[in-house]
């Protein structure tokens, strides 16, 4: 390819490449300028929403209305807020729409930007004043309507209490009667001032008789539904509490009981001033929280109920504690003033420490302060200056006290117990570890063993001395039962172990001899047997018996296999032997 035709083909890419670049940026700003135009036709369109013809309309309403100076003035101040939009907020955000669409043609995007916020933020300004203005025009033109609607409901809604309060019992409103009627007569009157205002177009006043007329009523209807109950608690189920109350006190102060910490009188006191309270303020119908605090004194005196039957329950368990308590003291005492007669000599004869024995002065001192602390409630009861309620607790506490101390004796005394009974048993256990020892040198002497190996005679001789030992704590004054119960666990494993070892040497050399006579019917028939059952003697002779009954077993094996399972078979429950090979 010549060099010619590689030029034309690079100027021909470059054309094409920057062809590209300039469609794109034309389709780019177009795009943008597209943007732009879009925002300001929303914008225009929600310039044209600012005015609104309901205002002119809703004003034209208001001009009709004015009957007096209050409303001519508001009407003129609304004209000249609509005036003020129309004439000077709209016109300005014309200018500067014109101003931003000539900024988009000369596709200054910078400075749009900037304007198109203004704008927005200017047609946001102007429409809250618009809209604000036709809500407060329409105050006044939609106020009849309203109004009419709301005062029907309350109309409809009076009837209903008025009924209500004709068709019940007088009695049950009797402290607050007339102060209804006064009501009635104001709500009545009320309804006419409205009537009134709206034939007078006095609409600012009429939305204060409408508000007044609501709360009027509204506070009417429950008056009338809570006075009975109100009225009924406070002049008879809390006056009734009250006298039950003070009658059931009186005759438990007049039986011993000690009420002080309830302080009834106190609070009967202050519940009928509450209750006084709430009566004055029903007078002038307000029954703010007055059933909720009339309940909390009826639960008041309700729980009396339960602290008198608490106290009842208390003087029972008191009586029931008086008793038990000064007898377990007294038992505790008996035993421990005992135990601390013989303390010196059981620390003698058992080589006990002053530590070891210490818990005898703590139960005594224990004992000593339950005893004290029974009295000092005993005191207070004879006083009568508790309730039953914590002399009981008092009392209880103690109880606990002394038969945790009970445990601890009874721990203690068993302790002690078997310091005397580890002495017989050490006694009883000498004598069976002599038996064994007895046992164990017949059964060594039941078989003529060759030889006695020299393991056995030390196993011997450290059993022996086990024992003497055993023996010489046994006689020692005082006895240690710690050192004591050492050598017997010491001498009985020693004994139990040479006697083990007895049987084992006595088993293993019987097999042995036994296999080797066994054996002896083939020696004349077969030299290997021969020479092996030589070897057997051999080892049995030396005392090796274990050895010279797998030199026997092994012989006999070429002429008699499975004799090896064979003899442990016949010497199974008489022997245990599981090294044999």
């Amino acid at each position: 390819m010549s060099t010619d035709i590689l030029n034309l083909i690079t100027i021909l890419y470059a054309i094409i490449t920057l062809l590209f670049i300039v469609v794109t940026i034309i389709l780019t700003i177009k795009h943008i300028k597209k943007g732009y135009d879009d925002t300001l036709i929303n914008l225009e369109r929600n310039k044209n929403l600012i005015i609104s013809g309901s205002i002119l309309s809703e004003l034209n309403k208001v001009e009709s209305l004015i009957n007096n100076k209050d409303l001519e003035d508001k009407y003129n101040y609304w004209k000249s807020i609509f005036k003020s939009i129309k004439d000077v907020d709209v016109p300005h955000i014309t200018d500067e729409l014109i101003e931003a669409e000539e900024d988009i043609k000369g596709k200054n995007f910078k400075e749009v930007n900037n304007t198109l916020a203004t704008i927005e933020y200017e047609i946001y300004i102007a429409k809250a004043k618009s809209q604000e203005l036709l809500d407060n025009i329409r105050e006044i033109t939609l106020s009849e309507e309203r109004n009419r609607e709301i005062v029907t409901k309350l109309k409809t809604d009076y009837r209903g209490v008025y009924l209500k309060y004709n068709n019940s019992n007088k009695n049950d409103y009797n402290l607050i009667q007339k102060t209804l009627e006064l009501q009635f007569e104001n709500v009545d009157k009320l309804f006419s001032a409205f009537e009134i205002a709206m034939d007078n177009n006095v609409y600012t006043e009429v939305g204060k008789i409408v508000k007044a007329l609501d709360d009027t009523i509204g506070n009417l209807k429950i008056v009338i539904d809570e006075a009975p109950s109100i009225i009924l608690m406070g002049q008879k189920m809390i006056p009734n509490k009250i006298e039950d109350i003070k009658r059931i006190a009186d005759k438990m102060s007049d039986d011993g009981y000690n009420l002080d910490y309830l302080k009834i009188d106190y609070n009967i006191n202050e519940a009928e001033k509450k209750v006084a309270d709430i009566f004055d303020r029903l007078k002038v119908l307000n029954l703010e929280d007055s059933i909720f605090e009339l309940r909390t004194i009826l639960d008041y005196f309700d729980k009396l109920y339960a602290d008198f039957e608490k106290e009842k329950i208390s003087k029972k368990m008191f009586d029931d504690y008086i008793r038990s308590v000064i007898l377990k003291c007294k038992k505790l005492t008996k035993i421990i003033s005992g135990l601390e007669g013989k303390i010196s000599d059981i620390k003698y004869s058992y080589d006990l420490t002053d530590d070891d024995v210490k818990i005898i002065s703590e139960l005594s001192k224990e004992v000593d302060d339950c005893e004290n602390d029974y009295n000092v409630t005993m005191n207070n009861f004879r006083s009568k200056s508790c309730a039953y309620s914590k002399l009981s607790k008092d009392m209880e506490r103690t109880s606990v006290r002394l038969v945790k101390a009970e445990e601890k004796l009874d721990y203690t005394l068993r302790s002690l117990g078997s310091l005397k009974e580890d002495e017989i048993r050490a006694k009883e256990q000498l004598d069976e570890i002599k038996n064994i020892m007895k046992q164990t040198k017949e059964h060594m002497y039941s078989f003529k063993l060759p030889v006695i190996p020299k393991s056995f005679y030390t196993e011997y001789s450290e059993a022996e001395d086990a024992i003497r030992e055993m023996v010489i704590e046994l006689d020692k004054k005082p006895i240690s039962i710690k050192v004591l119960n050492t050598r017997v666990d010491t001498a009985r494993d020693l004994v139990l172990k040479v006697y083990n070892t007895s049987l084992d040497l006595v088993k293993r050399a019987s097999m042995a001899e036994n296999a080797i006579v066994y054996g002896n019917r083939y020696r004349a028939i077969n030299k290997e047997i021969n020479y092996g059952l030589i070897r057997a003697e051999r080892e049995f002779f030396k005392g090796n018996f274990n050895e010279s009954l797998a030199e026997a077993i092994k012989s006999i094996n070429v002429v008699e296999p499975g004799i090896r399972e064979r003899l442990l078979e016949a010497y199974k429950n008489e022997y245990i032997v599981e090294d044999v090979k």
